[in-house]
């Protein structure tokens, strides 16, 4: 934890550095069009390159299809022994015949759920999507329907799904940053299916396949999750490590081959891990900063978040971190403890690293007559200023 003086010297020189013109280089170069990095605990983004251009999803769109059945089995609406019948048209689309990644179900078979979510995990099983889909939805484009819904629920901000598998289809996207969001997602709400993601491999009708992901071959502590390719955006993949106490997931597109990917996303995770050191900056109650009050008993308001604040600092380019307490004000008062006033935003180099919501540590009421004129008279100089200057 941070002293009292060197968290007052920190913010100094973040809020100069600020002001200071920013240095446009990464920290990190990669042969990926879009990328994005998280670690976990803090949630401190520690790379980040087109995070929100839309991509077609691929097999990607799996992680969702995914994230529909854990919901329900925990929601108590279906069970790991429910068993899925295997239609004609889940046969043909994403089954033996239809040339694509199968678990090769049989026609007019019934299958455990337990089966299909590893089928659809570790052998990317189209057909067990399709069969999951119908049975759940009663057809693919009612489930994706479900998907998307349960995306915006969760958090995501720009993903549309058409369908469960992923293939190709108009009007489906998802970004990295969605990418990764819904893998933390996932690791934190449905520990007991992450597992899963991890699988070396699985066998289903006497026929064994590996696990597709090439992370879990690597000895980086991964633990999956989902690899895609598109012809239109290249190769992808969704990663995720466990190692030396942290966790990181990381999402990557835009690659031009499967060794490509596989190294992007291992040099990449890498990197993240050894690249960073964890600094607490606040407890749990104590206050960030001040932030101005216009026509209060008090012209300034402590704030300060609801937990600690710890961030992810490079550990060789500690100078590129910078940050600043984010606010529409003055607030206007009367303001309540515990109200939400404002957002502490961290910086590394030109990456929005962490945005931390900031609560009023305490109440202020309105001031007198006089305390209110005088707040309204500086607020119109400071506003014709503003325009004066615009």
């Amino acid at each position: 934890m941070f002293s009292a003086y060197k968290r007052t010297l920190f913010f100094a020189c973040c809020l100069l550095l600020f002001g200071s013109q920013t240095v446009s280089a990464q920290l990190f170069e990669t042969r990926a069009e879009q990328a994005f990095l998280v670690e976990a605990e803090t949630g401190t983004v520690l790379f980040s390159k087109n995070p929100d251009e839309r991509i077609p999803p691929a097999s990607l769109a799996k992680l969702m299809t995914m994230e529909v059945v854990f919901n329900a089995i925990k929601s108590g609406r279906l069970s790991l022994s429910d068993e899925f019948y295997v239609s004609e048209h889940a046969w043909r689309t994403g089954g033996a015949v239809s040339g694509t990644s199968t678990m090769f179900a049989e026609i007019k078979s019934s299958v455990p759920l337990e089966a299909l979510i590893q089928g659809v995990i570790v052998q990317s099983a189209n057909d067990g999507c399709i069969i999951i889909a119908e049975g759940m939805a009663g057809s693919e484009e009612n489930f994706a329907q479900l998907m998307t819904e349960r995306a915006k629920k969760i958090g995501l901000r720009d993903s549309v799904f058409v369908n469960a598998t992923g293939l190709p289809a108009e009007g489906q996207h998802v970004t990295m940053r969605d990418l990764v969001t819904l893998a933390m997602h996932l690791q934190r709400e449905y520990p007991q299916f992450y597992k899963y993601y991890s699988q070396d491999a699985f066998t289903w009708n006497k026929i064994l396949q590996r696990n597709r992901n090439p992370l879990l071959r690597m000895d980086i502590g991964a633990e999956g999750l989902k690899t895609g390719f598109t012809e239109a955006s290249g190769y992808a993949i969704v990663g995720a490590v466990n190692r030396n106490g942290r966790r990181l997931f990381a999402a990557m597109s835009g690659l031009s081959s499967e060794a490509e990917r596989a190294e992007e996303a291992r040099k990449l995770l890498d990197w993240g891990i050894r690249a960073f050191e964890k600094i607490d900056l606040f407890n749990t109650g104590e206050t960030v900063g001040q932030v101005s009050v216009f026509g209060g008993e008090k012209a300034e308001l402590a704030v300060r978040a609801k937990g600690p604040i710890a961030i992810f600092r490079p550990i060789t380019n500690a100078d590129r971190l910078r940050a600043r307490i984010v606010y529409q004000g003055p607030i206007p008062a009367p303001v309540e403890e515990g109200d939400e006033v404002g957002t502490l935003k961290v910086w590394i180099g030109d990456t929005l690293s962490q945005e931390t919501p900031l609560y009023a540590a305490e109440s202020v009421e309105k001031g007198g007559l006089p305390d209110r004129a005088l707040d309204a008279v500086g607020e119109l100089l400071i506003g014709w200023l503003r325009k004066y200057r615009s």
